[in-house]
């Protein structure tokens, strides 16, 4: 809420902005999630100059992302709570700008000013989560990202499911082939049996579920080979998903081209005395660090006849959590998680539940 009138420690009438965190169903709001609200101004006082200690909660710089900062947190409870955030809001906006209202008669938060247009948020509708857990900032590290998902039919599809959550400007995916009906029993969501009769291209089938969501979601019917691997041009992170062979070997030329960092996924599996077992991969490229790419971490030959993932088993699972491991690496490397070690290469071992890191930065 902009243009809140309050008196500051001169006695001086100014205004400031109330901010609080959104909770919705839809495009509908709910009860406010908290009491507490955000206040980017100076310290708010009575008209008398003292500072209104009975809101008191904790001031600093705060940065709420998106480009909203504060410099104090209140907190006024009713005994009920809140019961909208007209409510909520206006309860605020009285507490600050009584004080002022004395001072300068008809002074109000009432501006009737038109809010602007946001044609440019990549979502459908308004992101909540991170403001709501103060991490507002650290999603907007990954907003200029561009980013490239080649191979969308197991790990892929999941690694689409979470990245879309982001609020990178634009999302491409790379994938010929159609979804079919093992494709249902390893990748995200759950199709009905008529789209699956449909024989849709995968690319378009995720493309237009995660649609809803992102905007900018561009979908690319098309196996990545050596004379289109220009389709990534201005890519700024990448996923590889997707069998050995020369085609990832040209993939990874062109990642390295334009300067693109990229995580590759694997899975190797083998059915022993009755049971699975196998190891999960994910491999890091960044431009500082590249040649263990090209010494062994990434194979360029395919996994034959006895790689027991290349017959399409259902591991969800498996490839769920290969998906997380490769979207927590990405967003290691471009600061919004910790990173202590700064490994490129990381393997998880089934039977032994056993997380190793490698090629260390």
């Amino acid at each position: 809420m902009h243009g809140v009138p309050y008196v500051d420690s001169r006695r001086e009438v100014r205004r400031g902005t109330l901010i609080s965190s959104l909770t919705m169903a839809g495009d509908t709001t709910v009860r406010p999630d908290t009491h507490v609200v955000y206040f980017d101004g100076d310290r708010p006082c009575s008209a008398t100059g003292r500072p209104i200690a009975a809101i008191a909660h904790h001031e600093g710089d705060i940065d709420l992302g998106h480009g909203v900062r504060a410099k104090f947190g209140f907190s006024s409870k009713p005994d009920e709570g809140y019961t909208d955030y007209f409510h909520k809001m206006t309860t605020y906006a009285s507490i600050l700008s009584g004080p002022a209202a004395t001072l300068q008669r008809g002074v109000t938060a009432k501006t009737y000013a038109v809010p602007d247009e946001d044609e440019d948020n990549v979502f459908n509708y308004v992101e909540t989560a991170s403001d709501r857990a103060g991490i507002g900032a650290l999603t907007d590290l990954l907003a200029d990202e561009r980013v490239g998902i080649i191979g969308v039919g197991g790990t892929g599809g999941y690694v689409l499911d979470f990245v879309a959550k982001t609020p990178v400007q634009e999302i491409r995916i790379f994938d010929g082939d159609v979804y079919l009906q093992h494709n249902a029993f390893r990748s995200p969501g759950a199709p009905s049996i008529e789209d699956l009769r449909d024989a849709p291209r995968k690319v378009d089938y995720l493309s237009g579920i995660y649609s809803r969501m992102h905007r900018r979601i561009t979908a690319h019917p098309v196996h990545l080979t050596p004379e289109n691997v220009d389709l990534l041009d201005g890519i700024t992170f990448a996923f590889i998903s997707m069998d050995a062979g020369d085609a990832k070997r040209a993939i990874v030329a062109k990642l390295e081209e334009i300067g693109a960092s990229f995580v590759d996924v694997g899975m190797g599996l083998e059915l022993v005395d009755g049971s699975l077992g196998g190891i999960l991969r994910v491999t890091a490229s960044t431009p500082e660090q590249r040649s263990h790419v090209h010494e062994g971490r990434i194979s360029f030959a395919g996994g034959g006849a006895d790689d027991v993932y290349t017959s399409n088993i259902q591991v969800a699972d498996l490839n769920a959590l290969n998906a997380i491991l490769a979207v927590v690496k990405w967003k290691k490397i471009r600061g919004f998680y910790r990173d202590l070690e700064r490994e490129h290469h990381c393997t998880y071992t089934t039977d032994g539940n056993m997380l190793v890191n490698g090629d260390l930065g």
